[in-house]
């Protein structure tokens, strides 16, 4: 038996495409993993103490880290219309002077934001589920926003600045490449890249084919949220890419690389 350390979020996504492999839902052969959940920007943090074999990464935390971790072509977060955005109390011009919470220093979001404005410089690390509480309660004048965030900040009295997604798209015509999962490199795991890729293949496949059985399970990991929204996140952020990358998010991730290189 191989036995490896996976690590991913507990957004609706991860738990939804990580459901049939943790639960054995596909034939996972000689093959069992020990999850760990945690939020995305403590797995980016985690990466850079190469503590698991098998984790999601922030591709902006993915970039910084290839010397260590290779790219899986499976189980990625990215597509078209599913970009992070850059909301704002009422009333309030974002400028130079505006304190913004962004949701951590590998983040793929505040790579984009540099790219964007590389004049915001007001910046306080916070996590990603602390952001829009915090601009209404006054905390920050602005946030960076990801995850089921885009989908529920009007409820927190902001309205959107920039839809970064669609700034990217706009400027590169490509697929936005939020997240990923990485492999550590090393002799103990380098023979098994494709098994690990085709075990999370298949359970994004069975996820997608048989969506109400890892309800419970992402519940779960997302208190609070409706089932409206774990729908909306689920299909925003799991779609083909999520089985294969391919060509286009391969020529993706190059071209973040090359537009943010100065912020890596």
């Amino acid at each position: 038996m191989t036995a490896l350390t996976l690590a991913f979020s507990p957004c609706p996504n991860d738990t939804f495409i990580f459901h049939a492999l943790l639960h054995k839902l596909i034939d996972t052969g000689d093959y069992s993993f020990s999850a760990s959940i945690d939020d995305v920007e403590a797995l980016n943090t985690a990466a850079f103490a190469r503590r698991f074999q098998v984790t999601k990464l922030s591709t902006g935390a993915y970039l910084r880290l290839r010397d260590h971790y290779e790219l899986l072509d499976s189980g990625a977060a990215m597509g078209f219309g599913c970009g992070p955005l850059v909301v704002s109390a009422k009333g309030h011009s974002l400028s130079s002077a505006s304190r913004i919470a962004v949701p951590g220093a590998n983040t793929t979001a505040l790579l984009l934001m540099k790219s964007w404005n590389p004049g915001l410089k007001n910046l306080v690390e916070e996590r990603f589920d602390r952001i829009l509480p915090g601009i209404k309660a006054g905390k920050y004048d602005a946030g960076l926003v990801i995850h089921e965030g885009r989908f529920i900040y009007r409820d927190y009295d902001c309205v959107q600045v920039a839809d970064l997604g669609a700034w990217w798209e706009n400027e590169t015509g490509c697929p936005i490449p939020l997240g990923c999962i990485a492999l550590r490199k090393g002799p103990d795991t380098a023979p098994h890249r494709e098994n690990i890729e085709r075990l999370i293949r298949e359970s994004v496949i069975r996820a997608r084919a048989h969506p109400e059985e890892s309800r419970a399970f992402i519940r779960g990991h997302a208190p609070g949220a409706s089932d409206e929204i774990i729908d909306a996140h689920i299909k925003l952020y799991v779609n083909d890419f999520s089985v294969s990358i391919g060509e286009a998010g391969r020529k993706a991730f190059k071209v973040l690389e090359e537009r943010c290189k100065e912020s890596l």
